[in-house]
């Protein structure tokens, strides 16, 4: 049973659609407070740099736990001044 050809280029075209609603031009952002968003660029700051700092600390207990687990003796930690 073959199928007309009609059938066979239906698929190619609603692929050719979906990339094309895929590069469609979005519409630009409302205008924004500048207040709101300084705020905002702060609140994003201060939600980055205690990521980070749990990212760190959680990096330093597996580090500690994988020379735990091999028996490497940690090196002595520079003081901090």
């Amino acid at each position: 049973m073959k199928a007309p050809k009609f059938w066979m280029v239906v698929p190619a075209l609603l692929v050719a659609g979906a990339v094309g609603l895929a590069y469609a031009k979005l519409p630009a952002p409302p205008p924004v407070d500048p207040a709101k968003a300084a705020e905002a660029k702060a609140k994003a700051g201060a939600a980055a740099k205690k990521e980070a700092e749990a990212l760190a600390k959680s990096q330093d207990r597996a580090v500690e736990r994988y020379k735990k687990e091999k028996g490497i003796k940690a090196a002595a930690a520079p003081k901090a001044k």
